[in-house]
């Protein structure tokens, strides 16, 4: 699995990132919570970031990611270890962009994650009993199958894209 190529993130990145992904996402509503300022007794604001359409902010990088892709890595595929919301953020990107997805997931996974990363299009391998088990068995099969690595986390265009929910 590649490791980020560059340490640096910068908010001309992010800004960089909100270009790529406009119009692909939600900008969703940033909205004052008042039960939660009583609770805290700060003033607290909610992202609604459960109105795209995986209910989850991953789409943000997973697609800023598959969109820094060549068209050669594109036709070789990707590969992802989640044990939901990237895996299914991977899977209704990829299938939007023609892009052929392996996702791997811990055995455990829920029946309602499994199937909804089915349903946006990816192939789904059920592996190992953690994440980190998922992992190795997603590696194994990147060097096999020569298959491009969308990391949850452990990515730059991926914290990028996950950067833009604060603009």
């Amino acid at each position: 699995m590649p490791k980020v190529a560059s340490p640096l993130l910068t908010l001309s990145k992010i800004e960089e990132a909100a270009n790529n992904i406009k119009g692909a996402v939600i900008s969703t509503p940033l909205l004052p919570a008042a039960q939660l300022d009583a609770i805290t007794g700060a003033t607290v604001f909610v992202k609604y970031e459960n109105m795209q359409a995986t209910n989850a902010f991953k789409e943000r990088g997973a697609l800023n990611k598959l969109l820094h892709l060549t068209d050669e890595e594109k036709s070789r595929g990707v590969i992802a270890m989640s044990a939901g919301n990237h895996a299914q953020a991977v899977a209704l990107h990829a299938q939007r962009l023609g892009i052929p997805a392996l996702i791997v997931m811990p055995n455990g996974t829920p029946y309602v994650k499994v199937e909804a990363t089915k349903a946006f299009g990816a192939k789904v391998v059920l592996a190992g009993e953690t994440v980190d088990d998922a992992k190795n068995e997603a590696d194994r099969l990147s060097k096999k199958h020569g298959y491009i690595w969308v990391h949850p986390f452990d990515d730059l265009e991926v914290i990028a894209g996950q950067g833009t929910i604060a603009l």
